[in-house]
């Protein structure tokens, strides 16, 4: 066996076998605390919300464990089992032009990768979600939303792909450094471009009406000098009862949108709290930083990709007989799971810190008590369960455990909580 060979399925064994230990330890946690609300959250959560969280996320660690095992077996499946060389292979027994072939193969995997997803997703909208009853999504809704998914794959992943394998095939040495270029503008046209452009194929935008709670987020705005191209409500509650709130694009095309839900779900002034929150992330600029690691570690991946595509070992330890740039490019995604996998405990301890961050930037801005009454009532209303394990937790979680981020909220000024 090739010493790639035996890592990779190393590596593949211990990302499978870590997920379900972690899943394992958070299903016994869950199931010793569901009938006995946690001491710092008992003013705050009534006993049968509680027992419903839990349940909840038991229901969804036992999709996880199926995701993880479905993953791990897609990943095997398209390299030592043979998926990747019977793929290319049969784009190359098309005759067409190979600069062709070779983007028809590229594209063709990303679209059959997205419906050999689609019964997991199923399961999560219509299993899971409709049984606890977060999911509000029709079946002609969830096909549209796969549909739309595909076309953009075809709008935006062909050219995309054809100027990588063009790029591999006829820039020598160097193709890899030309292709993060490309792949940094890529990113960074998508994110200028998807608030305006692409967020509308999938969710209806209006402007936030006017009233008090306009007024608040506007005067926030102003305090923390921070410009939008608008205030919008999304139409969320059409596919989920979830609730949420976010901040995109760049530049001039950066968009406040709140969620339906979250309206439905919180007083005016807990909105605002929510708000400052999510401005910490870039007056503390967590998401210039985030963008340029992200740049960063694709820079470190192309070096990686272009030093094993000069490799004579790389396709034939990894199950492709006859190698090729798109067999290349397909082999390194794929075959790159469980390694990021393995790694992402360090990117969901930095998430969490920038999270405290930007809650002791937001209670610089707003009473301290608003966010906390906020976080508890989207806890409640999100369905998530205040146990966790802290090894599940320290892999898994990009926002730190409530008791924390309460906690910590609360020394700040210390409210009489509402019951929820």
């Amino acid at each position: 066996m090739h010493p790639l060979t035996a890592l990779f399925l190393l590596a593949l064994a211990a990302a499978v076998g870590l997920r379900l230990y972690l899943a394992f330890r958070q299903g016994r946690r869950l199931r010793a605390g569901r009938d006995r609300v946690p001491e710092p959250f008992r003013a705050w959560v009534a006993e049968g919300v509680h027992r419903f969280a839990v349940d909840y996320a038991l229901a969804r660690l036992r999709l996880e464990a199926a995701e993880t095992l479905w993953t791990a077996l897609l990943a095997w499946g398209w390299t030592l089992g043979g998926g990747i060389e019977l793929l290319t292979g049969a784009w190359r027994a098309t005759g067409l032009d190979p600069l062709v072939a070779g983007t028809g193969a590229l594209v063709s995997a990303l679209l059959l990768g997205g419906v050999l997803e689609l019964p997991l997703a199923a399961w999560r909208t219509f299993g899971v979600e409709r049984r606890f009853g977060f999911n509000r999504t029709s079946p002609g809704l969830f096909l549209a939303d796969a549909l739309r998914e595909a076309a953009l794959v075809l709008l935006l992943g062909t050219p995309l792909a054809a100027a990588l394998l063009a790029l591999l095939r006829g820039a020598g040495e160097a193709w890899w450094l030309m292709g993060w270029l490309l792949w940094s503008a890529f990113t960074l046209l998508l994110a200028w471009a998807w608030p305006a452009l692409i967020a509308p194929w999938f969710h209806r935008f209006t402007p936030l009406p006017s009233g008090e709670l306009r007024r608040r987020l506007e005067a926030l705005l102003a305090r923390c000098g921070f410009r939008a191209e608008g205030l919008y409500v999304s139409d969320a509650s059409r596919r989920s009862a979830h609730g949420n709130a976010y901040l995109v694009g760049l530049g001039q095309q950066r968009r406040i949108v709140l969620y339906d839900t979250l309206l439905e779900t919180l007083a005016p002034e807990e909105v605002e709290a929510v708000l400052a929150h999510e401005l910490g992330h870039h007056a503390l600029g967590h998401v210039r930083r985030r963008l340029a690691l992200g740049l960063a570690l694709s820079l470190g991946a192309f070096a990686v990709l272009g030093w094993l595509a000069e490799q004579p070992w790389f396709h034939g330890a990894l199950g492709v007989a006859t190698p090729s740039p798109e067999a290349t490019l397909l082999l390194f995604l794929q075959a790159g799971w469980p390694f990021a996998a393995l790694a992402r405990p360090m990117a969901a301890a930095w998430a969490r810190r920038q999270e405290l961050e930007a809650d002791a930037f937001a209670a610089s801005l707003v009473p301290p008590q608003h966010l906390a009454e906020a976080l508890m009532k989207l806890y409640v209303a999100n369905g998530e369960p205040v146990v966790r394990d802290p090894l599940y937790a320290a892999y898994h979680d990009s926002h730190p455990a409530a008791a924390e981020r309460v906690a910590r909220l609360l020394a700040r000024g210390r409210p009489e909580p509402a019951g929820i």
